[in-house]
């Protein structure tokens, strides 16, 4: 062993006896594809609006998807007990294997046996329902591959996927046909580069719920042209009178599923972020998958293990009757939506079937000063402090969005304040072929 006085002691001594490889002479510091590809279309558009509220009247913002945020919506009391015993237990505090505590994973099995036979072992516990899907997206797809994704839908998923260098593909939903997917035109997107088709049932933006007959359609299509599904089922249960929910993985025995869910929307806890994956393997397609999906799970080494002790109590005790009440909540809160904006000249909303959203369409050609979606949403802020997102949020113009978990006597003075811009802006067709007739005059004198 050398003597320390031996040793180099000056950065000159050091460069003397190791040549430097490095040639760099400033600061350059890149990033990789990965952060350059990401982005999110949502904070893109909205950061791009010129969001001015009138001063003379408070804002009431129909934009956010939180149920959480106007304090009218609540988790069960038995959500809030399990969260406290698990504080006062102290057995949260550590951390857990990166697929989850199995006794948690055990509850979650116990949760979705509707979807299926599930076993612990199927089932992967992430941060949130949007790290569900982060993973699932992350194991099947990579540069060259294309992932089929809903439109209108749910931003995330072109968020997750590009990072990839993954190739979105939209099917349409049709309004027309209460959003159902454009069947002929989803199948004619597959090629042998595709590696999943997104499902988003109940859905959001539009509040979907598709029938058991369509779902069986769709996973007819998987199957023959062998392509995995990723179903993102956050709203499952999430269904209004009329509508029922059927899990896709429990449609086939030989389509292999990936069902993203969580406590996220119907227990009221999105903040809470507790997630999860259930593995519907068909004759050992996933095998692969299942070993991917492990991998990845050790990235973030788990999720958060104060919400996996108090899982248990949470899945096993709270009452049908919250999830009764919530329920119905919405879907008051939506019929009373719907039967009012109906009745606004211009507009065409499209009664939900479940989730927490209503889709409202525009008929732009009577409200020819705004250009866009996106002007007609800018100048509903600046005149009546009302905020929905954009139907180019989602990827279909000429629509917004607005949500449904705020309290009640806000949707009503939501709507009416809808209603008098409506009024002051709709031009009837006559009006506007004279302001057509009066431009072409114009453009006439100018010349």
């Amino acid at each position: 062993m050398k003597d320390l006085a031996d040793l180099p002691t000056t950065l000159q001594q050091l460069n003397t006896q190791r040549p430097i490889k490095s040639k760099r002479n400033r600061w350059n510091v890149a990033i990789s594809d990965f952060a350059r590809l990401t982005h999110n279309p949502i904070r893109a558009i909205v950061e791009g609006l010129n969001i001015e509220p009138n001063p003379n009247k408070p804002l009431i913002a129909l934009s956010i998807g939180d149920p959480t945020t106007f304090g009218n919506l609540k988790p069960s009391p038995e959500t809030i007990d399990a969260i406290r015993q698990a504080i006062e237990d102290g057995t949260g505090n550590g951390y857990a294997p990166a697929n989850g505590h199995l006794e948690a994973r055990e509850a979650v099995a116990r949760y979705v046996q509707h979807q299926g036979p599930v076993t612990p072992n199927d089932v992967i516990l992430c941060s949130g329902c949007s790290s569900s899907l982060d993973l699932c997206i992350s194991v099947l797809g990579g540069p060259g591959k294309n992932i089929l994704i809903p439109k209108p839908g749910f931003s995330i998923y072109r968020t997750l996927a590009e990072g990839f260098g993954i190739e979105c593909r939209t099917y349409d939903l049709l309004p027309e046909r209460n959003w159902e997917a454009d069947l002929v035109q989803l199948e004619q997107l597959i090629d042998e580069q595709t590696c999943a088709l997104v499902v988003t049932n109940p859905g959001n933006p539009c509040g979907s719920v598709f029938p058991r007959a369509h779902l069986e359609a769709i996973v007819d299509i998987a199957e023959r042209h062998f392509v995995p599904i990723i179903a993102d089922e956050i709203y499952e249960h999430f269904v209004f009178p009329g509508h029922e929910f059927h899990a896709v993985s429990s449609l086939s025995g030989r389509v292999p599923v990936l069902s993203c869910g969580g406590l996220t929307k119907r227990f009221l806890v999105p903040g809470w972020r507790m997630g999860w994956i259930i593995v519907h393997d068909r004759e050992g397609a996933f095998a692969e998958v299942r070993r991917g999906l492990a991998n990845l799970s050790v990235r973030i080494l788990g999720s958060n293990t104060l919400v996996q002790r108090a899982l248990p109590a949470i899945l096993d005790n709270t009452p049908n009757d919250f999830f009764d009440d919530l329920v119905a909540t919405l879907h008051r809160h939506a019929e009373m939506a719907y039967k009012a904006i109906k009745q606004i000249r211009g507009l065409n909303p499209i009664m939900p079937g479940g989730a927490m959203y209503m889709m409202v369409g525009i008929d732009v050609e009577h409200f020819p000063e705004f250009e866009t979606d996106l002007s007609f949403v800018e100048a509903l802020v600046h005149e009546q402090s009302v905020f929905c997102l954009p139907g180019q949020c989602f990827e279909y113009p000429n629509y917004f969005r607005l949500v449904l978990t705020v309290p009640e006597t806000m949707i009503v003075e939501a709507v009416k304040r809808l209603e008098e811009f409506c009024e002051q802006h709709y031009k009837l067709d006559n009006d506007i072929l004279l302001q057509q007739q009066n431009g072409l005059l114009n453009q006439m004198t100018l010349l």
